[in-house]
């Protein structure tokens, strides 16, 4: 079956921990001989959060917090349809 890819999507609340398993797939993958497509970074998806800092009184007073989810996109195509090569999800 021509033209059928494997799409991975990876996320991650740390930019470093991401980068390091988007490098290692795409490592492996190129050693069982597919090709890769990638690692395409998705845009950063960003939450706010206001908090009221003092739990009764003071409302004018507030404290924001950010969490930010990292995303990669990465294809493999041209690989064996067999998935011999591939390693064991395990």
């Amino acid at each position: 079956m021509a033209g059928q890819k494997i799409r991975i999507r990876l996320k991650s609340y740390d930019h470093e921990v991401i980068d390091q398993s988007a490098k290692k797939i795409v490592e492996t993958v190129t050693n069982a001989g597919a090709t890769v497509v990638g690692p395409v970074p998705l845009p950063t998806e960003k939450n706010v959060f206001c908090v009221i800092r003092s739990p009764h009184k003071y409302k004018d007073s507030r404290e924001h917090f950010e969490m930010r989810t990292h995303k990669r996109l990465i294809d493999i195509v041209d690989s064996d349809p067999e998935g011999r090569g591939l390693p064991d999800a395990h």
